[in-house]
C-alpha cells in the first residue's frame, strides 16, 4: 500500500478499510468478474475498484450498497462501510481528508479564512474552534485539537508530501486568539518554510479577486488519480472527475500566479509576526 509508512495518529487508515478492500477482491474473484466488469455493474471505473481493493480509496455508502447488490453479499459491504465511517474521529464530510493526506505525494491548498490544519499550532487551533464551534465543551474542543495535531506528523518526513499553500493575506492579519498566538503561529510557518519543508505564498489584499471562493485542496498520488477536496461551513466533499480536477488545477495555477512570490510572501509573514510580537497579548 503506497505511503503507508507515513501514516500516523488519528489520521491513520483503519485496518478495516484494508480488510474491506481485500474482501472485495476475494468476493469479486469468486464470481469471476474483472475489476472493469464489476465497475460497470456499480457505475464506476475498473481502476476505481482497484484503488478500493488496494486500500487507496474508501467507497461511499451508496457504492457499498451497489457492491452488495452486484456481488450478492447480503449487505455486508454496506455494514462494513457504515461501521468504519461512524468510527472515524472526524466529521463525516471530512472523513476522507486525513486518509488521503497520508497517501498524497503533493498537497496544494488555498486557505481563504484560516491557517491550514496541517500547519496550525495547538493555540491557534483552539482559537479557531472557540470562534467556530463555541457551543462545544472544553473536553470536546481539546479532543478536536488532538485530532488535528495527530494529522501533522506527515510533515515529519523530510520531503513528502510536497506541501504548497496559498494563504489569503487576511488569514495572517486577522487575529486568532491574541497577538501572542498569532506570533507563534506565523513563526511556525516561517520555520517550516525556511527548512524547505513547505512552500508558502500570500495572496495580497490589493490584488485581483481570488479565482477560488473557498478552502480548496488538490492532492496527487503515486498510484491513484488526483483528487480535489473543497470545504465550506459544515460541508465538504471530494471531486475526482478528471475533467473537473483539471479545471481546478488550471484555476489553482491562476491563484499561484496572482500570489506574491515565496520570498516576498515570507517577508510579509515575518513583518506581520514582528508586529504581533510587539502588541500586547
Amino acid at each position: 500500500m503506497a505511503k503507508a509508512e507515513r501514516v500516523h495518529g488519528m489520521g491513520r487508515p483503519k485496518v478495516g478499510w484494508d480488510f474491506f478492500g481485500s474482501e472485495l477482491k476475494r468476493r469479486r474473484e469468486r464470481v469471476g468478474l474483472t475489476q472493469q466488469q464489476l465497475g460497470a455493474k456499480v457505475f464506476c471505473s475498473g481502476s476505481y475498484i482497484g484503488q478500493i481493493e488496494n486500500g487507496i480509496r474508501k467507497p461511499q455508502p451508496e457504492l457499498a450498497q451497489l457492491l452488495d447488490e452486484a456481488l450478492e453479499t447480503d449487505g455486508s459491504f454496506d455494514r462494513m462501510c457504515e461501521e468504519l465511517v461512524n468510527n472515524s474521529p472526524y466529521e463525516r464530510y471530512f472523513a476522507d481528508g486525513p486518509y488521503l493526506e497520508s497517501r498524497a505525494l503533493t498537497i496544494r491548498q488555498y486557505a481563504p479564512l484560516y491557517i491550514p490544519g496541517l500547519l496550525q499550532t495547538a493555540d491557534y487551533a483552539r482559537a479557531v474552534y472557540l470562534a467556530s464551534v463555541p457551543y462545544l465543551t472544553d473536553a470536546e474542543i481539546e479532543a478536536r485539537i488532538s485530532q488535528r495535531l495527530d494529522r501533522q506528523p506527515i510533515l515529519d518526513h523530510p520531503t513528502e508530501p510536497l506541501f504548497w499553500t496559498v494563504l489569503d493575506q487576511s488569514v495572517i492579519q486577522r487575529t486568532a486568539g491574541n497577538p501572542s498566538v498569532m506570533h507563534r503561529q506565523l513563526t511556525h510557518i516561517v520555520a517550516l518554510t525556511e527548512r524547505r519543508r513547505i512552500r508558502v505564498q500570500v495572496l495580497p489584499l490589493d490584488g485581483s479577486l481570488p479565482p477560488l471562493g473557498g478552502l480548496t485542496k488538490l492532492m496527487t498520488f503515486a498510484d491513484a488519480p488526483p483528487v480535489v477536496y473543497c470545504e465550506g461551513a459544515r460541508t465538504g466533499g471530494l471531486v475526482d472527475d478528471p475533467a473537473e480536477v483539471h479545471r481546478f488545477e488550471l484555476i489553482y495555477g491562476l491563484l499561484q500566479a496572482a500570489a506574491l512570490p515565496q520570498e516576498a510572501s515570507l517577508d510579509l509573514i515575518r513583518s506581520v509576526a514582528e508586529r504581533y510580537a510587539h502588541e500586547r497579548p
